[in-house]
């Protein structure tokens, strides 16, 4: 005998060993039991998740020879036969290769007569999408007042191509995409009755990959024992399916909360060598931010789909969530580079790379050109150039010239002298006495805390209210509620008691602030440094003899401090 497939073996061949649907089966088996039957059906949803098996089940049902219920009983001719796909009343029709009006009148002239063997003639009608609007049209009248004997079923992956007259004549029954964890568990008992050996690890990775269809899930299955040689491992099926490991993903992920762009690039060199889908790759690691980002406001809402709760749950506590956000929309938006362009290794290290660089916890390592070098970087960056008409060509010839000259005298102060400056004005830090620490105190001492991640944002948005014994209380700002869990109290305790060398516990609560808190501080002298560079910006007069030239403004959000390596 041949060998058949997977994806048809185990076809269900009734509504008990069905996976998932289950919003679906409930009122095909009530209608069904119930005797209150429809005369069409419309089963919409992606490629195989169900649409055809469940039609064929719902014809099956309709024609046991036993009685009209949800349980055929899979004895009698007609269920015997429609299993077999040789139902004489059982008319299916593949729309795409049928899509006439020709082809439609046909098939409705034989509606009047009556089924051969069965109870009722059926009439399934796939990719019901594909039909011409003739087609349409000629079905309408017969659609809606069929003879008694006739059921029609139709199956459709886009039902936005389908008139609102057939729709409305029809019941409509969504099927959903399958989840991974639905889909491990039915490849699991495939597998155990076939008895072949697996890694629970290697049907997640197929899983995953099946994006919600059992039908490419059991098909891929079939390639991965061939690939494995009867032997279903992790290892082989990443092979077969060129998608990295899972642990690579989350390496990647570690070393973003590094912000080591050196060891990133050399992972994803790691990963090419083996991993040639980068589109899957991206997607896997937007997954894992979505699970972080998730684990962040509620951890408890988490997964725990690879057995890497622990895991995810620890990455959590390394970012920041805006680092999280910003991260899972510049991976979004930058999917498109990947299918447009012939190097994805390239556009996957670009986006990674955008990633870090844009976050604004990245601190550059590499050596910046001197302003010799970017002369009319620095002024293109804070200025827009327009010129008024032709006219004026030779006199703004003349102006670059002159500016040229001047150039080296245009810079921005280095961030060094700001930092200097600053630091003389702020007062000296305090030593850090536990017993006169207060909230003034406590703005000055957060900087030199030792933390990370969640628990440094909710102590960078609280203001000390109060210390008793050795209990610091804190008041977290209500709009930054949502990152704080009682889980981040032993590790708030740890960091302020390294700080004042004793043992001192923590307490948070939350409401509207009365004083200022660090992160207000922060933000507070920012500005205040921005709106000083400014200033000596625009008052610099090569900046003003290049705007009366140019007939230029000067952008103030562009401005920034440069970081020049060897100079004080």
């Amino acid at each position: 005998m041949s060998y058949q497939v997977l994806a048809r073996k185990w076809r269900p061949t009734n509504f008990s060993k069905v996976a998932g649907q289950a919003h679906v089966l409930k009122s095909l088996k009530n209608a069904l039991d119930n005797e209150r039957l429809h005369h069409a059906y419309l089963f919409i949803g992606t490629r195989g998740v169900g649409k055809t098996t469940l039609a064929r089940i719902l014809a099956k049902c309709l024609n046991c020879e036993k009685g009209v219920s949800s349980t055929p009983c899979e004895e009698c001719n007609s269920c015997i036969e429609i299993n077999e796909g040789r139902f004489i009343d059982l008319i299916e029709v593949d729309a795409a290769s049928r899509t006439k009006v020709e082809d439609t009148r046909e098939l409705l002239d034989n509606v009047q007569y009556a089924p051969a063997r069965g109870r009722f003639k059926v009439y399934l009608i796939d990719e019901v999408h594909m039909l011409s609007n003739h087609s349409f049209n000629a079905l309408l009248k017969t659609l809606e007042e069929p003879p008694p004997h006739v059921k029609f079923l139709f199956a459709t992956t886009d039902p936005k191509k389908l008139p609102v007259t057939v729709l409305s004549r029809c019941l409509q029954f969504n099927l959903k995409n399958l989840s991974p964890q639905l889909i491990v568990d039915y490849l699991a008992q495939v597998l155990i009755d076939e008895k072949i050996e697996f890694d629970e690890d290697a049907l997640w990775q197929v899983a995953v990959a099946a994006s919600g269809s059992m039908r490419d899930a059991l098909t891929l299955i079939d390639q991965a024992i061939s690939y494995c040689q009867g032997k279903i491992k992790k290892e082989g099926v990443v092979e077969m399916l060129g998608v990295p490991e899972q642990q690579q993903v989350y390496a990647l992920l570690e070393i973003m909360a590094k912000k080591d762009a050196g060891e990133m690039i050399n992972l994803v060199n790691l990963m090419a060598e083996k991993t040639p889908d980068f589109v899957h790759t991206l997607d896997s690691f937007l997954s894992l931010l979505h699970r972080v980002a998730i684990a962040q406001v509620l951890p408890k809402a988490i997964d725990n789909s690879y057995g890497d709760r622990k895991q995810i749950e620890e990455l959590a506590s390394k970012f920041t969530g805006e680092d999280i956000q910003l991260y899972y929309q510049l991976g979004v938006k930058g999917r498109d580079d990947l299918t447009f362009t012939a190097d994805t290794k390239s556009a996957f290290e670009m986006i990674l790379l955008r990633m870090l660089i844009f976050s604004p916890e990245y601190v550059s390592t590499t050596k910046k050109p001197q302003p010799d070098d970017a002369r009319s970087g620095d002024t293109a960056n804070g200025v827009k150039k327009k010129h008024s008409d032709l006219a004026h060509e030779a006199e703004s010839n003349q102006a670059k010239a002159d500016f040229d000259k001047h150039v080296e005298v245009l810079s921005v102060k280095n961030p060094r002298q700001h930092n200097q400056h600053e630091a003389a004005e702020t007062p000296k830090q305090a030593d850090k006495n536990f017993n006169d620490l207060n909230n003034e105190a406590w703005l000055r001492h957060y900087s030199d805390l030792v933390v990370d991640g969640i628990a440094a944002n909710v102590l960078a948005n609280s203001q000390l209210n109060k210390i008793e014994d050795d209990t610091l209380h804190f008041l977290l700002d209500t709009k930054h509620s949502s990152v704080f869990n009682e889980e981040l109290i032993p590790k708030l305790s740890q960091a302020v008691s390294d700080l004042y060398k004793r043992e001192l516990n923590v307490i948070i609560t939350i409401g509207e602030l009365t004083k200022d808190t660090p992160a207000e501080l922060s933000q507070r002298q920012k500005e205040e440094l921005h709106r000083k560079m400014v200033n000596e910006f625009e008052g610099d007069k090569n900046v003003q003899e290049l705007l009366r030239h140019f007939t230029g403004t000067v952008v103030e959000e562009t401005i920034a401090p440069t970081n020049e390596s060897g100079k004080s």
